[in-house]
Parts: C-alpha cells; structure tokens; sequence
C-alpha cells in the first residue's frame, strides 16, 4: 500500500498487483499447518496467517532474485522485511475493516473487468478461463474466494482514492522547487597535489610519530575482540566418509532425466494473427525493416513478455515446429498456420540437444548425493547433540563425542567472511556478534544444513595498538596530514590573489561545456564560451544557455572552468563535494575543498538562475509536480491509514507470527 495510484488504468494495475501479491503471490506457499490461523486483526477484520506466509515468502523471492541469494527469517528479521509485511497487511486489513463499517463495495460487473484484464489470466485472445482455473487451482483457492478479495481491494481502492484525491502540492512550491533545480554555475576550480609544494615533506622524528600516534588514537586503536570457542558440523565434513548406493545414484541420474538428455530447444515468442493477410503484412513490414517483431506487438497492445512461450521443443510447437527449428540463426519465422490462427514467431535463441551419460553425470551425481546424505545424517543427529548440550556437555567434550569439530576464532566487526571457513557464513556471525558470556551454549543451523554451537570466553575491549607495532602506518599517516597541511596553507595565498586575478590571454584557462567528450577533454576557450557542462545538460535535458563575458569573473591561470553546472552535476576527476560546495557559495566566493586527503580551491564564477520559459522548464516542472504530489498523497494515506488503525484497533498474535516464520 505503500506506493499509491490514482485512476483509470493505473488504478486497475494497482488492484492486480495487490491481488496477486496478497492471493497468489507466494508461489509454493499453498500450505500452512499451524496453530492459530490468524496473526492478528484490525476492529472484526482479521490477518489470515497463510496471507501473511505468501506475502512474506513473495518478499524474500523478490530479494532472492535482486541479490541471487535468498536470505535467512534471521537475516529478512534483522532487515525489517518481516515488520515491513506485517505493516502492508495490517494497512490493508484497516481499509477494509473501515470500507466494510462505511458500507463501501463494488458490483460484480467490476469485479469481473478486474480479473478479465489481469495479465496473469490472459491468452492470444484476450482473457483465458482456463488460465484463470488453472493459476488458482494451483494456488489452493476456489474462483469465489478469489472474486471476494478482488471485491475487497476494489472497496479499499475507493477509500484510498477518496482520501488522496484532489491532494496536489501548490503551483508556487513547484515553482520554487523547479528554479532551485534548475539554477546552474560556471565555476573555476584547480586541485593542489604534492607536486605544488615547494620541497618534498620533510621526515619526522621519532617524538613526532610518537605524539601523532598519541594524539589519534582512534586511527590506531584496534577493535573490540571477541575470543569465541565453537563446535561445528557441515555436510562437506561428513561427505567424504557417507556410504552412496550405487543403485541411487541411478534412480538420481533418472530423476534428473530432463537435466541430462535434452532435445533440442528454442527460446520463442509468439504473435497470432486474425488472417493470413493480416500476418504476411506484419512480416513483410519486418522483411523491409519499417518494424521489428516488439513494434508489431507493441502496436496490438502487447510486451514482449506478453508474447514469450519460453524454453519449447520442435514437439511442443507442433505444426510450427518444424519451419521454427528450421531456422538456422535468431529471427522471424512465419506465418505459420497453428491452432489459434496464423502466427508469427520470434527465434530469440537456439538451444543445442544435451546428452550427459551416466558415467559423465557420476561425480556431481555422487556430489549431490554425499551432500544430501550428509545434511540427512546431521537432521538425525541434531536432537541428541541439542540434548548432550543441554545436559551440560561441554564443546571441547562435544567434539570428543560427535563428528563435531572444536575451534576457536578471534571475532571483530572487521573480520571478512571466508568461504569454507566459520566465519563464512551469516548465520555464525550473527550470533557471533549477539552471543554474551551469560549464555549456554545452543545448537545452531547454517545455511547449507550443518550445525553449530558457540561460547563466548572473553572480550578484549578496543585497545591502542602500540606504537613499536604500527610505525610505519603512523608515519604515513603524518605524512599524509602535513602534505595535506601545507596544501591548505598554499591554498590560502591563492585564494587571496584569486579575488582579483584575471585571465591575461583568452587560452589560458582549461573550459570544459557541453562540446567536451565524456572522457574529460577539454576545450580551449574563453570563461564566456560553452553551453554548459555535460553533466548539465543530462540532469536537465538540455543546454544552458551561454553567458555573456560581461557577467562573467575570468578564472585564474592553469584554473578548470566548469559553464552551466546543475546541482546534480558531476564533474570528472574533481573531488566529490566539488559540486556541493559550489551551490553553497554566492557568485564570486572561494571555498578551500578538504576532500579526504585531496585539496582544491574553488570559485563561483557566475550563478545562472533557472530559465523557467522553453521545455526543459517544462518537463522539469511536470516531473517535480507528480512527485511533490506523489510524495503529499503518500504522507496524507499514511496519516490516514494510522489514525483508522486506531481507532478500530489492532491485536497481533505473535505466536502465530512466529509459527509462520518457522515454519518458513
């Protein structure tokens, strides 16, 4: 609910989405056993606790896919994910509870033009009923509890569109917000590096590294340690000691038939014409090169997506497979005559047969196998490990015991995780970090089904690292600082003479515009020449325009002239707060830059106020319009949205939530 809509078609996709997320989001969460079926409520409207595991589950397999590992219910915890989705659904069961008080609700006829454009259920033709069936067959739900949810989020669509409707920032915000964007800068500015200084800096002596060593102490202070004893059991310990049966690594190699022998595929798009004559026209405008195959569909109101049949073989495509695998390159085929009428398709990729022999298959087969048995035997004896621990076993015992092994590791916020080692993996550095020397020791799980258990023995607090160890550091550390020192104080002389200096020749300041390259280079002009910065005109979508040489302060000698720079300009190769500090200063003010260990001066040689007449004005008044709008709209649901949670009144159950979770 957290991001909002308004009307026409924007409204339906909102209502699909949020249907989709709320009943069908979940893909392989169809299930939940638990013992309450409720995590809570709002007045009489209750969270379902199967809603709250799709929604979550839907939520960890987008960041699963965006991070290309799915994380842990520790790690989406830790993250707010799980506090994010409860918000989302105790919104939701607000506007419902208030839309149901307020006797708010649709007709069928609405329902039924929201799910008949709803993209999930639709074929060549339009809207499929078979899909329909299909998709919540699979998902455990019956057409007339799917109709009420639809029903339900239409009603709680009309309360959200009444609440926000009419909110719009006024025309003299946007006014201003668009003249601070658009304001632009010609600045001058020259970086000071060591080849400036007159003499190389100078080596100190050793009371001089000492009291610098004293004096920052924090940058040579080592962490907080935390000296952790463990024991630990991971499938690839026990996988070279599993006994595998040959006969199961066959019926492994034949379950995994369609991984190991594959025919022949192609990755194919779809588009299916009402005619023959419909179809060869649409073709023979690709053939002349007037469209493509996304220009056709695009024109029928279909993506790509839309018309993507995915992995298929020659059998799959049925008549059209054979002129379709007859392509010997990607490209349009067609049109061929297939049981929806004539079609064309789009080849997007060839994919060759696969044929993997068992004895080829035999060590990943054996691989996979050990590692599965392995977390097998590490389930079985998980109960009597937690028990021996419970009984006050301790870890060096445990490893005496069990196929447990004993280490020890010094633990600090800066160790890096190492694959293959224990503190590779998230969850031992979580508890790492948590555990204190009051607690037991627990058996843990890791991410690919082994165990562990810890304790933590001692903390070494943050601790000066002695001088003798960290000399060298120290001395470049001082180094550093006392070029950085003299920098400024060179710095300072030139920002005096800046003040009135003047360019004697017209070519001698560097001018980078609009006509330089995205490398840097750099143009030979006068300060009034260029149209803009590059960087500039990619913010704003166009030019600035060029400045009159009156109004403009000539930049010093061997100065680097930035025209027309927006505050969301980039300047290559300058310090980062270059641009920052040049909006922070009126026309013709110098500021000396301490970025890190790089010093430069800067000047503002002219300020150019926003041009509020032309497009860029426009487009940029249009974009800033909708989003202070989006932004009041969101703020005034958000209020909204509390104050009926209050005053219905919320009950969440937070053993239900933590079965769920678990269970996950």
């Amino acid at each position: 609910m957290s991001s909002l809509r308004t009307k026409g078609k924007s409204t339906i996709v909102w209502i699909l989405m949020g249907l989709l997320l709320l009943g069908l989001g979940g893909f392989g969460v169809t299930n939940f056993s638990g013992g309450s079926t409720e995590i809570g409520s709002v007045g009489a409207t209750e969270i379902d606790a199967q809603s709250y595991a799709r929604v979550l589950d839907n939520q960890l397999t987008d960041l699963a896919r965006q991070t290309g590992q799915r994380m842990s219910m520790d790690e989406a915890r830790s993250m707010g994910v799980t506090r994010s989705v409860q918000a989302q659904l105790f919104t939701s069961a607000a506007l419902e509870e208030e839309a149901r008080q307020a006797g708010v609700s649709v007709g069928d006829r609405n329902v039924a033009e929201a799910i008949t454009g709803a993209g999930a259920f639709q074929g060549p033709g339009g809207f499929d009923r078979a899909a329909y069936a299909e998709v919540l067959r699979r998902e455990g739900l019956s057409e007339g509890e799917f109709e009420d949810d639809v029903r339900a989020d239409q009603s709680k669509l009309i309360l959200q569109d009444a609440v926000v409707s009419g909110v719009e920032a006024s025309p003299a915000q946007v006014e201003r917000l668009v003249e601070w964007t658009l304001e632009q800068r010609d600045v001058s500015w020259i970086e000071l590096t060591e080849a400036d200084l007159t003499a190389p800096v100078s080596e100190p002596d050793e009371d001089t590294l000492r009291a610098w060593h004293q004096a920052n102490e924090d940058r040579f202070t080592a962490p907080e340690i935390r000296k952790i004893s463990y024991a630990w059991l991971t499938p690839e310990m026990l996988a070279g000691s599993v006994e595998l049966d040959q006969d199961a690594l066959r019926d492994l190699y034949a379950s995994r038939a369609d991984e190991y022998d594959q025919p022949a595929r192609r990755l194919v798009g779809r588009l299916v014409f009402e005619s023959e004559e419909a179809a060869q026209a649409a073709r023979d405008r690709i053939d002349a090169g007037e469209a493509n195959f996304e220009t056709i569909a695009g024109e029928r109101g279909l993506s790509l997506a839309d018309t993507d049949l995915g992995e298929v073989t020659e059998a799959g495509l049925g008549a059209a497979g054979g002129p379709v695998f007859a392509a010997e390159d990607n490209g349009v085929v067609g049109p061929v005559e297939t049981d929806l009428g004539p079609a064309l398709f789009s080849v997007n990729a060839i994919l060759d047969p696969v044929s993997i022999s068992f004895e080829e298959a035999l060590p990943d087969l054996r691989a996979e196998a050990a590692a599965d048995r392995a977390r097998r035997v590490i389930a079985d004896q998980g109960p009597g490990i937690e028990d021996l621990l419970a009984g006050g076993t301790t870890l060096e015992q445990l490893a005496e015991e069990t196929e447990m092994a004993f280490g020890q590791i010094d633990w600090t916020d800066e160790n890096e995780p190492v694959p293959g080692e224990i503190g590779g993996y998230t969850a031992f550095r979580q508890q790492a970090a948590a555990v204190t020397q009051e607690d037991y020791p627990e058996l843990f799980e890791l991410d690919d089904g082994g165990i562990f258990a810890l304790r933590l023995d001692e903390i070494v607090p943050p601790t000066l690292i002695p001088f003798e160890e960290v000399r060298d550091r120290v001395a470049e550390d001082w180094a550093q600082a006392e070029a950085r020192r003299q920098l400024v104080s060179i710095a300072e002389e030139m920002e005096v003479q800046a003040v009135a200096e003047t360019i004697p020749q017209p070519d001698a300041v560097t001018v980078r515009d609009g006509d330089a390259d995205a490398a840097g280079e750099s143009a030979t002009a006068s300060p009034a020449e260029g149209e803009g910065s590059q960087s500039g005109q990619a913010a704003s979508g166009g030019a600035a325009e060029p400045a009159a040489a009156s109004e403009t302060i000539a930049a010093p000698q061997n100065w680097i002239t930035e025209k027309g720079l927006y505050r969301d300009g980039y300047v290559e190769n300058a310090p980062a707060s270059l641009v920052p500090e040049a909006f922070a200063l009126d026309e013709g003010e110098t500021e000396i830059l301490e970025d890190g260990n790089r010093v430069a001066l800067i000047r503002v040689d002219r300020i150019i106020p926003a041009d509020l007449e032309g497009q860029v004005a426009a487009d940029a008044t249009a974009r800033l319009q909708q989003r202070m709008n989006g932004s009041l709209q969101t703020d005034i649901f958000d209020y909204y949205a509390r104050a009926i949670q209050a005053e219905n009144g919320i009950s969440i159950n937070q053993s239900a939530v933590a079965a769920v979770e678990s269970q996950m």
